[in-house]
């Protein structure tokens, strides 16, 4: 359900989030000091429709390190056995290249690298493997982490460092969330429920800024209709739909 689909980049939307970001609400606001969209775990678990009855356990790096460094061998062991192929079973301590891991394990670890903001799941470290564990082929997870409060915390603390670390790992959960927050403001189509009625998780509405072989929508669409939108937005005024920036992005010619 956190697997957002991978999207178009686009580093100015990025940075004027950022520069109107408002650390002590965890908002993105517009110029004229309104709400666009805030950033908690209300606000994400809300867009992708996630519902829980149970109590979340809470999670952080600190915790990763701590569990990680407990990992035992046995416990690879079973890890590996569930989710990695027969002739690919490891021999010593990860990482592993996820290419040895089954299909379900390769599709959970993807998860697990877009939770987590890391720059890529091609190879499965300890920290993934303790995430990993709690998971047995047909069975419920034995622990229910709360992942929406460690995303919006990520997001929160590489806002407040992106002019210094120049790395933002969650561009997807941003596009979303201004979606779902300003869709009256944006004029392309997009269906929030499904044929029964019920809301849909905000990942379904729109292919608008998908880039997947299944979007039906070109970059420059995406410039056209999206970006320039949420610019004006952040701004507060309506650009040229093709300045300067513009055409080297697209490149174009004179």
């Amino acid at each position: 359900m956190y697997f957002l689909p991978s999207v178009h980049v686009f580093p100015d939307i990025i940075h004027q989030c950022c520069a109107n970001y408002d650390p002590i609400h965890r908002a993105v606001m517009s110029p004229f000091q309104t709400v666009l969209f805030p950033i908690t775990s209300k606000t994400i678990n809300e867009m992708i429709q996630f519902h829980s009855t149970q109590p979340l356990a809470p999670i952080s790096m600190a915790y990763l390190l701590e569990k990680a460094s407990q990992l035992s061998k046995s416990e690879v062991t079973r890890i590996a056995q569930t989710f990695m192929l027969p002739k690919h079973q490891p021999k010593g301590p990860p990482p592993y290249l996820q290419a040895f891991f089954t299909e379900t394990g390769r599709l959970i670890v993807d998860i697990i690298s877009l939770i987590m903001g890391f720059n890529s799941s091609e190879y499965v470290d300890d920290i993934t493997l303790v995430l990993l564990s709690i998971f047995t082929p047909g069975q419920p997870p034995t622990i229910r982490y709360d992942y929406a409060t460690f995303i919006a915390n990520k997001i929160h603390d590489q806002f407040l460092n992106l002019d210094r670390e120049g790395v933002f790992k969650y561009t997807s959960f941003i596009y979303h969330l201004m979606l779902y927050y300003q869709l009256n403001n944006f004029s392309f189509p997009f269906k929030k429920l499904d044929t029964k009625g019920n809301p849909k998780s905000v990942i379904f509405w729109s292919l608008i800024f998908h880039n997947t072989s299944e979007s039906p929508y070109t970059y420059n669409e995406f410039i056209d209709i999206f970006v320039h939108l949420a610019t004006t937005m952040l701004i507060g005024i309506s650009l040229p739909r093709i300045n300067g920036d513009m055409k080297k992005i697209l490149q174009l010619s004179k």
